[in-house]
């Protein structure tokens, strides 16, 4: 394991209500407004590349999501720095990360957050998915068209990556199956082509250490492989995450995706370990529909009943959002 460490990066920060609903300074945002706030707080700086929307998990409260995402950013930073030479398309075509954080009250107990992850992003309990999808039509809009960019390196050429943790991981995939239902899409570097006409597309979607069975992208999250992702869904577990092992299969009488992996999914499920830092993801290793990375060997360190659910702020995950971001390049 690395020892890599990286200082808290630049956040901006998207706050939902128990309904999935956009607030301001704590106060609903009108629907008529929705646009025009995104627009207001949500500028990247010159020369971003990449966004990186990250949502977290169970238990968090509102100043530790903040930094977990600055945190993950840091390291991404750092491990850039790093070892650059292991994404050579970001090399050429110039790196520049931009986060956005999306919170949600996560606060409850297991069974309250579980069903609230589920319901705010699901239309038409909760209304996440038409926020979180004028988010990233926002961006989408904002970005332009990446594949008619000459290089990454504009803000007419930025590539759209989704992070989630535990719980995250339910809520994003919940609101982007469901978000999208007009016309669009656009591939980059991966083999799987964008589902058609979309407003919007995804070029990664990071799951870390999810909280649900692992079926649920079959029984679940069906909508995914017709949602608007041009690239994969990676999910990472890990043995000693105990939050989606012991504690997951005594609630759902299963255990769950972030202890034991991906297991049915409509697409064939690729497996590979989490690789070390400097140690590269080869394009066809991550170029699929369903990617099962065994963090097994590196997400090992975590203080009572959850064991190591939270340890995925790590080098070796950046290098894995870092690797999907370079693969995504034409």
């Amino acid at each position: 394991m690395s020892t890599l460490d990286g200082r808290t990066g630049d956040v901006r920060v998207v706050d939902l209500d128990e309904t999935g609903w956009l607030l301001d300074a704590g106060v609903p945002v009108p629907a008529e407004r929705i646009a025009e706030h995104f627009a207001e707080v949500l500028t990247p700086p010159d020369g971003t590349t990449d966004i990186v929307v990250y949502v977290h998990g169970w238990k968090t409260k509102p100043r530790s999501a903040l930094a977990a995402a600055g945190r993950l950013a840091g390291l991404v930073g750092a491990q850039y720095a790093r070892y650059g030479d292991l994404y050579p398309r970001l090399r050429a075509g110039g790196f520049a990360p931009w986060t956005v954080l999306v919170r949600w009250p996560s606060q409850e107990g297991y069974r309250v957050t579980r069903d609230r992850a589920h319901s705010i992003g699901r239309v038409p309990d909760g209304h996440a998915a038409r926020v979180v999808g004028q988010l990233l039509g926002y961006l989408d809009g904002l970005r332009g068209d990446p594949a008619a960019a000459p290089v990454l390196a504009t803000r007419g050429g930025q590539a759209l990556h989704l992070v989630g943790h535990s719980f995250g991981c339910r809520f994003l995939c919940e609101a982007v199956q469901w978000a999208a239902d007009e016309a669009g899409g656009r591939s980059l570097g991966w083999s799987r082509p964008a589902p058609p006409g979309r407003p919007f597309t995804v070029d990664s979607m990071l799951l870390f250490q999810m909280a649900a069975p692992r079926d649920a992208f079959e029984t679940t999250f069906t909508a995914l492989t017709g949602a608007p992702l041009s690239g994969p869904v990676v999910a990472t577990y890990a043995e000693r995450d105990w939050a989606t092992g012991f504690w997951h299969r005594l609630a759902e009488k299963r255990r769950g995706i972030g202890a034991q992996g991906i297991g049915t999914a409509p697409r064939p499920v690729s497996s590979v370990r989490m690789r070390g830092v400097d140690e590269a993801y080869p394009h066809d290793v991550l170029d699929h529909w369903f990617v099962s990375v065994d963090a097994g060997g590196v997400f090992v360190d975590g203080r009572g009943p959850s064991g190591a659910h939270s340890d995925h702020l790590r080098a070796e995950s950046a290098h894995l959002l870092l690797s999907l971001a370079d693969h995504c390049r034409p």
